[in-house]
């Protein structure tokens, strides 16, 4: 960017510079009742860094991120958890049970009654290489069982323990839990980039709010002035028709841009205060709160280089990572997918021993073993093509992806070259607004005083205290959006030429 140094150092500051007069006469207004006013409705001054400091602490959008974020975290660390021993007690102070059956055998009905207490303590363990689990269980209780049958009677009283150590292992099939583990992953990772991503978005949201007020508290200023000069030019107005000099109706004329200037006056209140009330609202303040915003928009030329802008907006947007997990997400639910129907089988394999006796000491006199193997399979047959179907169709999402993510990083590529554009674009706005608003300004006072003097009427004065108006705020207005489109340059490559340094770390990028 190519910039006349020798015309910017002329340019000047938006508040203080070029009202001169005016800005001593309202200094000398605040230090005489400036303590009144403070004291009867303070204001909070809020510069952009301290506005962005609220914000991120009290924005509804960045507190709900949180706490998106929170929840995935925190669902992550249970599934971790879960992958760990788990132990748990099951205890049956009491239970008692009579029941009237048939014996088959004996061809006689018999009542039988159980008294018994009983606990079962197990310790299950996940084994996430293979996606099995191994258990060991151990059921202690003591019962109290009779039986009568006609006139005769039995009775058992005994303690019992059953203790065995079970492993259940899935074959031919995918790894569930190590699946649903990388997925948990994959879902802290995006909303750790969505709490990054809306953490920039809100800088951008901030700053073009930030910046509204700050315009529509200089376009008051303008309108002040404008009241003030409009206000004399009545004056003048007033005291030539008075005097004879000029026509009746050029007073006419005079009070309608008075009337003009004093709607636009309070239009322009009316404008700042939405504008700080859409502000305060989006970083979370108290609407009551009663606010002034202070920044300073002077320009300060910034080098690009697209290139460069370019390569790191390609190596770091958050948006790619995204579309890599949804195209990771969408394979994990392809192979979900190739699971239906499938052919799978489950090994079970459980070693115990057992032992009964009415002395709890002799529990295990005479232990019984129970060994137990199992293999199962299930075998799909014939599912009229479903799996197929259903497998072609998710492999079309995952190319839809695949094209999504390409697209957008020529989207990235597009975006950045048009920042770039833009802003040499506004360097030259920049440098003709500041000229036409000086010009304005030295026509203002040149027919002012032709007006004074009787060579122009109330209407021609009107309408160049129009254009100085317009040029003041045309001037503010290119300052700001060279100010926000180099904060859109920051957002879409992810690197701040003003400080000449990546917002992501070197280290961190890809390669």
């Amino acid at each position: 960017m190519n910039i006349n140094d020798r015309n910017w150092k002329y340019i000047p500051n938006m508040i203080f510079d070029m009202r001169l007069k005016n800005l001593i006469q309202r200094g000398l207004l605040l230090f005489i009742f400036g303590p009144a006013l403070l004291s009867a409705n303070a204001q909070q001054i809020l510069t952009l860094e301290r506005a962005l400091d609220i914000a991120s602490n009290n924005s509804p959008d960045i507190r709900r991120s949180l706490l998106n974020l929170e929840n995935s975290e925190e669902t992550l660390k249970a599934q971790n958890a879960a992958l760990k021993s788990n132990f748990s007690l099951n205890v049956t102070p009491f239970s008692y049970d009579q029941t009237r059956s048939f014996d088959n055998y004996n061809a006689k009905w018999f009542t039988s009654q159980t008294t018994q207490s009983f606990g079962t303590f197990t310790v299950s363990q996940p084994i996430l290489p293979t996606d099995g689990t191994i258990s060991l269980v151990n059921r202690f209780g003591w019962q109290d069982k009779s039986s009568i049958q006609g006139t005769s009677s039995q009775n058992s009283t005994a303690f019992t323990n059953y203790l065995s150590l079970s492993v259940t292992q899935p074959i031919f099939t995918y790894n569930r839990t190590k699946l649903q583990l990388k997925q948990l992953e994959l879902n802290l990772e995006n909303a750790q980039l969505n709490y990054s991503m809306q953490k920039l978005n809100l800088e951008k949201q901030v700053t073009q709010l930030f910046y509204n007020v700050y315009l529509s508290q200089m376009s008051l200023n303008i309108s002040q002035d404008e009241f003030a000069n409009t206000q004399k030019s009545y004056e003048i107005t007033q005291n030539k028709v008075t005097a004879g000099i000029s026509a009746k109706e050029e007073l006419y004329q005079a009070e309608l841009n008075f009337a003009t200037a004093k709607s636009t006056l309070e239009n322009a209140q009316v404008n700042l205060d939405n504008n700080k009330d859409l502000f305060k609202q989006y970083i979370g303040m108290n609407i009551m709160d009663e606010i002034t915003v202070m920044t300073d928009v002077a320009m300060n030329p910034v080098v690009v280089d697209v290139t460069k802008a370019i390569e790191y907006g390609l190596n770091s947007r958050m948006e790619l990572r995204q579309r890599q997990i949804s195209i990771e997400t969408s394979q994990f639910d392809l192979i979900r997918t190739k699971a239906i129907n499938e052919f799978r089988g489950d090994i079970s394999l459980s070693v115990g021993i057992s032992g009964d006796d009415p002395l709890l000491e002799n529990i295990y006199q005479n232990p019984t073993n129970n060994p137990r193997v199992a293999v199962s399979f299930n075998v799909p047959l014939y599912d009229w093509g479903e799996k197929k179907a259903r497998i072609k169709a998710q492999e079309a999402v995952i190319k839809t992806q695949d094209l999504n993510l390409d697209e957008q990083k020529k989207q990235i590529t597009v975006d950045i070259r048009k920042v770039y554009r833009n802003l040499k674009n506004l360097v030259n706005q920049i440098e003709i607004a500041t000229q036409n608003e000086k010009n304005a300004q030295l026509t203002y006072e040149i027919n002012l005083e032709r007006y004074a003097n009787g060579d122009l009427t109330s209407m021609d004065m009107n309408l160049f205290q129009t254009q100085l108006s317009q040029k003041k705020m045309s001037y503010a207005q290119s300052l700001i959006d060279y100010k926000i489109e180099l904060l859109n340059l920051k957002i879409q490559s992810l690197y701040d030429f003003e400080k000449n340094q990546p917002i992501i770390p070197e280290y961190m990028l890809k390669k």
